[in-house]
């Protein structure tokens, strides 16, 4: 049999990955369907690129120090390659999806299915760029009119990205009149218009923010997209529909059947547990399982376990933390991240009111989001290590603060690299595999073995991508 690549044979057919409980079943299994129906393909398109950020944010938890491996020199924990052919497969078949809706909307003017399909594209190929550095995207998705895909410039997605979010945000204000977003279909803003383009503008925001260490940063152009994001934490981009337990909940569960999985790093248990920065944090006790000592104790990455991994001697991901719960909502977009990014870049800019009034705020919001007591909020708020003043506001404490904020989220990666890694008692793996952070992931086998001569020869992992100078 001929081998091609995957994104290739994505391209052949509409293909569902995951299921969606009563939703998803509406689709009658895009497999078998030559012409599967729109808002099928909304379904399909929202629910896998919400799956996507969390099977990006799994790999990418172990390099911002979120979660550690049990086990002592784990590859994921120390920087060795790791194939993540079925990452790349999961992405390259919700694009091919959120494609071929993004077509079959246009041939029927179906402009509010063709703009969100543009900004589910933009999210994709954002994250992708941001681990893989350059990736197909120009010859690929085509089926099997193209092979053999050749590799964009990351540089030049980046731009792709951009041009997909602001034609997205023309398609949705459109006033033809086009067939609405069924609420049942779309499982992230449940057929709001208004909330899609705030989410588009958010996501201008974000990809704009990624470029801090580049000459075309510009603090007001991120301040002026976020004058038309989210403007509180109802508008936050989530899913919280699942064919049986989300996906933080399935690894927090598999947990306590010994399946062992969601360990915290200590790095992250640290941070809040008021070792690094002799402040509690009443956030962790709403996200980390507490040890049988009655407190709260990480696992180093790379090490490997304490304990036995069976008597709680170290904290995990808590079957009933707000990660981690039963239907648990995976977070891609949140206010919360927003009001960092304003703080950032207003920061940046020279204005201290507006970014210390950011931070607080954002600080806030991420309280309320995960449900902390008002009254241990308002304490840790008004704490002088929290509470400094705009004239004693720093960079630092802004990403210290997001870093706690973006937990399990993949862009916390992104940040983790524009910040060049320097949290405060930030370390190297023990074990670790170079002697430096990692900079990002190697192509999988899924591409090297199948499409060799397009696939972009790198230096290692500690190779700093396009943004990452």
């Amino acid at each position: 049999m001929k081998r091609i690549s995957y994104i290739l044979a994505a391209g052949v057919l509409a293909v569902s990955s995951t299921g969606c409980d009563k939703y998803l079943d509406k689709l009658d299994n895009p497999n078998l369907v030559k012409e599967p129906p729109l808002n099928g393909l909304l379904t399909t398109s929202t629910y896998q690129t919400s799956y996507d950020s969390y099977l990006m944010g799994d790999i990418v938890s172990y390099y911002t120090q979120y979660l550690a491996s049990n086990s002592k020199a784990s590859d994921g924990d120390i920087y060795n390659e790791v194939d993540y052919s079925g990452t790349w497969k999961n992405f390259y078949t919700a694009m091919m999806n959120i494609r071929q809706m993004m077509d079959k909307a246009e041939e029927s003017k179906a402009y509010k299915h063709l703009g969100v399909g543009k900004i589910l594209m933009a999210y994709n190929l954002n994250m992708l760029i941001n681990s893989f550095g350059d990736v197909p995207y120009s010859d690929a998705l085509k089926g099997l009119d193209m092979l053999v895909p050749k590799f964009d410039k990351q540089a030049d997605l980046h731009q792709t990205c951009m041009q997909l979010l602001n034609d997205g945000i023309t398609d949705l204000s459109k006033t033809d009149v086009s067939p609405d977003l069924n609420a049942n279909n779309d499982l992230i803003h449940k057929g709001s218009v208004s909330a899609w383009i705030k989410t588009a503008w958010a996501l201008k925001a974000r990809f704009l923010t990624q470029f801090t260490k580049t000459a075309a940063y510009k603090p007001v152009d991120v301040l002026t997209a976020l004058t038309k994001a989210y403007s509180a934490n109802s508008d936050d981009a989530t899913l919280t529909v699942f064919d049986g337990r989300s996906p933080w909940n399935a690894v927090s569960y598999n947990n306590t059947q010994l399946d062992l999985d969601g360990w915290l790093s200590s790095q992250y248990v640290d941070a809040l547990n008021g070792t690094t920065y002799g402040l509690k944090d009443p956030r962790l006790p709403l996200i980390a399982s507490i040890t049988k000592f009655g407190d709260y104790r990480g696992t180093p990455n790379g090490a490997g376990r304490i304990g036995t991994g069976t008597d709680d001697e170290e904290s995990y991901l808590w079957i009933n933390g707000f990660y981690s719960k039963g239907n648990a909502p995976l977070l891609l977009v949140t206010y919360a991240e927003m009001k960092f990014i304003e703080a950032e870049a207003a920061f940046r800019n020279n204005d201290r009111p507006t970014a210390y009034a950011a931070y607080l705020a954002g600080i806030g919001a991420h309280m309320d989001k995960v449900g902390v007591d008002p009254d241990d909020k308002k304490a840790y708020m008004e704490n002088p290590i929290v509470a400094v003043g705009q004239a004693n506001l720093t960079l630092d404490l802004i990403f210290k603060e997001k870093y706690v904020v973006m937990f399990l989220n993949p862009e916390a990666w992104v940040d983790a690299r524009r910040y060049d890694y320097k949290y405060k008692d930030f370390t190297l793996p023990q074990n670790a595999a170079m002697n430096t952070f990692i900079r990002r992931l190697a192509y999988p086998t899924v591409e090297t073995s199948r499409n060799a001569k397009n696939v972009p020869s790198i230096k290692g992992l500690d190779e700093r991508l396009s943004w990452d100078q």
